[in-house]
């Protein structure tokens, strides 16, 4: 008998030790991929140090990142990291007017190709008042505006309630009407710190559609241009861009953020981000359930991509001249896959006053010094709750809190007023529109754990500014 229990423990042993090695041999390229983006990005377009960024952002987001270290190669502008010492490397390469890329089933001679033609923007900064230039006067605020109330909630907001909390609140911009009348950044950070919006990248893909509709007359009802459903048989031929725009393509997708699955292996472990998608089955029928997913949003970004001429090139163009640049918003960056399709999912840096300026743009209903840039009615569309979000808390690629039709004050924030939209990404970020009040809010950091509340921190601001 003692002999059959050491060999049954033998064998256990055995399989825990194999499991083990499967695990870290699928999970640590993750780890791996997303330590070099992130520290690539932050260190190249944000300036930041990359020690700090390590230990700060991306060590406490999961376990998997304990092992790693990362190398960062100023001269040729890349970031490498690996596990245990030297053991699934991955590297992430920066390009001038692009950001950083992870090098995946290709090399950086290729990924250098992408862009020989590209034409960088630069601009000269304006003391003009802000949104037209960065001219930003917090002495005189609105007399409805209680400078007390203000002042404690931006303060609050930048406050750890513990010791342990890792709220860390980076930049706060309060926009009302169309001035600033709060501004706040954490030590290490200012008006001129591109940030990571994560999913915020999502309404802003949802604004590059809506000009697509507006000069080219896409149609939005149409069956999606995506070659790998052309074949009439292919069930997957139904789903529309409005739909995939809504979350409702049916498309199988797991939005989870660990090994092994869907969302962390496009990210971190696809060369065509919107490919990887796209060759996913049905999970259920076109338009019959709601099921949030980042591979959606980069197939929208590929369908764009091609729609302005396929490159990286002419995407870059289209981007900066059509959009960012019409509204001020110079220093957005939406960061390319090696396939050279944009990231629409995840990966668009920008300062936290540009994150504002798109939120007044939002709140203007895409119309930016009287000019049209959103076909009329586009922002009524896209904040249209869903048919089957059960919560109406999503229109197409905007969170709402709208509520549910029969209930809508079961809704995201029960506290905020009912016509709040906004873009919401990883780690707390959010642009906050709120129509009825006149008001923007851009909060932007990265939060590890619960301490961070967007409904409690609105809420304050909106108890500083008397409704009219």
């Amino acid at each position: 008998m003692k002999k059959m229990m050491k060999w049954l423990l033998g064998l256990v042993f055995i399989g825990v030790i194999g499991f083990g090695a499967y695990y870290l041999d699928g999970a640590m390229p993750i780890g791996t991929g997303y330590s070099a983006k992130y520290v690539c990005s932050q260190v190249f377009l944000a300036g930041r140090d990359p020690d700090q960024v390590f230990e700060q952002d991306v060590k406490p987001t999961h376990i998997l990142f304990q092992p790693v270290r990362v190398k960062v190669d100023r001269k040729n502008k890349t970031v490498t990291a690996t596990a245990f010492g030297s053991w699934k490397p991955m590297t992430a390469v920066y390009r001038e007017g692009c950001g950083c890329t992870l090098v995946v089933d290709t090399d950086r001679e290729t990924l250098d190709k992408q862009i020989n033609t590209m034409s960088l923007y630069e601009f000269q900064k304006s003391v003009e008042p802000w949104p037209q230039g960065e001219g930003v006067e917090l002495g005189r605020l609105p007399e409805k505006v209680n400078p007390e109330k203000l002042k404690n909630a931006m303060n609050e907001a930048f406050t750890e309630p513990g010791p342990d909390t890792k709220r860390n609140t980076r930049a706060i911009v309060v926009v009302l009407g169309d001035r600033i009348i709060a501004e706040q950044y954490a030590d290490g950070f200012g008006r001129d710190t591109p940030m990571l919006g994560w999913s915020m990248a999502k309404s802003v893909t949802n604004a590059l559609v809506g000009i697509l509709v507006k000069e080219k007359g896409l149609d939005i009802y149409a069956p999606a241009p995506v070659a790998a459903w052309e074949n009439p048989d292919d069930p997957r031929r139904g789903i529309t861009l409005d739909m995939m725009l809504r979350m409702s393509s049916g498309l199988e997708f797991e939005e989870v953020y660990g090994p092994f699955t869907d969302a962390t292996h496009m990210l971190y472990g696809a060369k065509s981000m919107a490919g990887y998608a796209a060759a996913k089955p049905l999970a259920a029928a076109p338009d019959t359930v709601w099921n949030y997913s980042s591979g959606t949003a980069n197939i929208i970004a590929r369908m764009v991509t091609y729609q302005v001429g396929g490159s990286l090139v002419a995407w870059h163009k289209f981007s900066k001249e059509r959009l960012f640049n019409r509204i001020g918003a110079h220093s957005a960056v939406m960061e390319p896959d090696a396939s050279g399709s944009f990231v629409g999912s995840s990966y668009m840096f920008a300062t936290a006053r540009d994150w504002a300026r798109f939120g007044l743009f939002l709140k203007n209903r895409g119309v930016w010094n009287n000019e049209e840039i959103l076909p009329q009615g586009w922002m009524e569309y896209s904040t249209t709750p869903t048919a089957k979000a059960p919560m109406g808390e999503y229109g197409a690629l905007f969170w709402l809190n709208a509520g549910a039709k029969d209930n809508p004050n079961h809704r995201k924030f029960p506290s905020l007023p009912r016509d709040l939209y906004y873009c919401g990404g990883f780690n707390g970020q959010i642009v906050a529109v709120i129509p009825s009040r006149d008001l923007v809010v851009v909060r932007l950091g990265v939060t590890h754990d619960t301490s961070w509340s967007h409904e409690e921190f609105i809420g304050q601001v909106l108890d500083a500014i008397e409704a009219d």
